[in-house]
């Protein structure tokens, strides 16, 4: 069964990737739904799960104290990338924002490969609840990834690397629970961090992106992202 989850995953998320490329330049809506998605995935996903692993030890101000570190990270990162308004030197900082958020998406996919992998550890019928939401998640995972790079000018040949790197990364985490065990409170707090980095992605990289053009649309795109994953987190059940 954990053979069967680390398949789906990784063709879940290519489709969703590529998905995401054969429509990006006729469907302007999907910003509005990645941004709505990574917000998601950080409060509906993220955080209730840093809680969950890492309650037990750390105390809540601690979890979301980690959290806003990571917001103010990525805004350091963000910020330091758009100094200069030079247009060749622009390009090259906007491809560098596009890998930044590109490559939080990948460790957070291998965090979150990982943790099937600890659940399967636990219990092997927990684990099968997982996959009922591997394949919604991945789906939104590859779209994200695509929409970080395709905005940030970056060419589809990068996207599509970046595509499958991210869809590798969460069979490298569960393959990795094979040979290694990280401690639940760490990786909590680990998860927290990244909530922040998708809270700062969603709402200052992706929403303004979408909000002068089809706004009501992206509007409701927007709230379909965060409800697919929701739903996708409540369906899995951890």
């Amino acid at each position: 069964m954990l053979i069967l989850i680390t398949i789906i995953t990784f063709f879940s998320t290519l489709a969703g990737g590529l998905f995401a490329l054969r429509v990006k330049d006729r469907w302007g809506l999907i910003p509005g739904f990645s941004a709505g998605a990574i917000i998601g995935v950080g409060f509906f996903d993220l955080l209730p799960e840093s809680l969950s692993l890492a309650g037990g030890k750390h105390s809540f101000e601690i979890i979301n104290s980690m959290a806003a570190l990571g917001f103010l990270i990525y805004m350091t990162l963000d910020r330091l990338a758009i100094l200069h308004s030079d247009s060749k030197e622009q390009q090259v900082k906007n491809k560098i924002k596009g890998r930044i958020g590109a490559g939080s998406l990948s460790i957070h996919s291998f965090l979150d490969g990982i943790a099937i992998g600890f659940v399967f550890n636990i219990s092997v019928s927990m684990g099968t609840i997982v996959a009922a939401a591997v394949i919604t998640h991945g789906l939104s995972d590859g779209i994200n990834t695509v929409m970080i790079i395709i905005k940030n000018n970056c060419k589809r040949k990068e996207a599509i690397k970046w595509l499958l790197i991210n869809s590798l990364a969460p069979v490298a985490g569960i393959l990795s629970t094979f040979f290694f065990s990280l401690p639940t409170s760490l990786l909590g707090l680990m998860l927290a961090l990244f909530a922040g980095f998708f809270f700062y992605l969603g709402a200052t990289d992706l929403l303004p992106e979408c909000q002068h053009e089809y706004s009501i649309g992206s509007t409701i795109m927007t709230i379909s992202g965060a409800v697919v994953i929701y739903a996708a987190v409540r369906l899995s059940g951890y």
